[in-house]
């Protein structure tokens, strides 16, 4: 793992949870994770309440560099025409889904893992969802879909989808059949 001495145990924690949790899944244990931070279990709990905060707190910590890989973020509300802005997401997905270490969406990954909508970690991963597709909804009204909401759900779902079967290694993304699948939905729906 890579941790900084500097980093406050705090931090550390936060990082390496976020690396494990995304590499090994969600029932990594306490002591794994303490051990790979250099981080006490009584300091884990001072800092947390349990393992379940943790993760929800990992997740959260990793929303920005989350969006910048995979999604406009705030600042780029007006950056380029709606279509532009969704076929995007979807080539930013392609282009990250051939790294070695990419495992599919960690919001979603957290989401089946966990099975529990009452989670902190299902509560924080669910909202990140929401707001992708909030933000496909929004290029949807702005590009003059029929059915913004249906046609953002169904942009969500291609997302998902092609995130789980990629990070599974079932199917590759570098062919441009996500963003292919999109523009045909993009098409279908009238947005320009």
């Amino acid at each position: 793992m890579a941790t900084t001495d500097k980093a406050s145990p705090r931090d550390r924690l936060l990082d390496v949870a976020a690396q494990l949790f995304y590499r090994d899944g969600v029932s990594i244990g306490v002591e794994a994770l303490c051990r790979a931070a250099g981080v006490s279990k009584r300091s884990m709990y001072q800092l947390f309440d349990s393992k379940d905060e943790m993760l929800a707190a990992s997740l959260e910590r990793q929303l920005p560099r989350y969006e910048a890989q995979l999604a406009p973020g705030p600042g780029d509300a007006d950056a380029g025409p709606p279509r532009e802005r969704v076929l995007r997401v979807f080539e930013l997905l392609e282009e990250a889904s051939v790294s070695a270490d990419y495992h599919g969406c960690p919001y979603l990954a957290a989401l089946i893992e966990l099975k529990d909508p009452e989670h902190p970690a299902s509560v924080v991963a669910r909202a990140v969802k929401e707001r992708l597709k909030t933000f496909f909804r929004t290029q949807a009204e702005r590009g003059g879909a029929q059915d913004p909401e249906l046609l953002a759900r169904q942009l969500l779902l291609i997302f998902d989808g092609a995130s789980a079967r990629s990070g599974a290694r079932v199917e590759r993304l570098d062919d441009g059949l996500t963003t292919a699948t999109a523009s045909a939905l993009l098409d279908a729906a009238g947005v320009k």
